[in-house]
């Protein structure tokens, strides 16, 4: 399979994706320290990826920021169990139940060359089944002591090379780091 799976996201420096409750307001007020028209990469990274899989949580989170910020990009929502999509979102969002590895070999069977992954529990799955090609962690410069946590202990060892690493003027550490594959 020649599908390429990337995740793009922010964590605290001590880890942390949300707060415990799903909360990402420590995030939104770090947002206001940027630039206007700085996106640290977001586009360019969107640009490169065919669709995107996010979880359920994720998706009800987005579904919170207002107007819907993928345009017409096909995005699929990972869940155990069925629930319709809100009929003012895109044709091009989708809900599927498959494994990463079944989803994963679906969508390079439809031509997809590059995967955006998002939302904890959905990268630690693509990282339990091998599947993350590479990760961009940007680090947000707050503790925030406790909440849910980009990475558990639901995958095994992962090797990592650092591609690129970037600093900005406002406090942000973008990390790029490929993952070593064992072949």
């Amino acid at each position: 399979m020649s599908l390429e799976a990337s995740v793009f996201i922010a964590t605290s420096l001590d880890g942390f994706i949300a707060r415990e409750n799903g909360d990402i307001d420590w995030l939104d007020e770090a947002n206001k320290t940027v630039p206007e028209g700085e996106d640290c990469g977001y586009y360019e990274f969107m640009s490169s990826v065919d669709a995107l899989v996010m979880g359920r949580n994720t998706f009800e989170q987005v579904l919170t920021f207002g107007k819907w910020p993928y345009d017409e990009k096909p995005v699929i929502v990972l869940s155990g169990s069925e629930f319709d999509i809100p009929d003012e979102l895109p044709k091009s969002v989708s809900v599927s139940s498959e494994s990463p590895v079944e989803l994963c070999t679906r969508l390079s069977n439809q031509g997809m060359t590059r995967i955006y992954v998002d939302g904890g529990i959905t990268i630690r799955r693509f990282l339990a089944h091998g599947l993350v090609s590479d990760l961009t962690i940007t680090i947000i410069p707050i503790l925030l002591g406790r909440g849910i946590p980009l990475f558990g202990r639901d995958y095994n060892d992962t090797g990592l090379k650092l591609a690129d690493v970037k600093h900005y003027d406002f406090g942000f550490l973008q990390l790029n780091y490929k993952v070593v594959t064992t072949d």
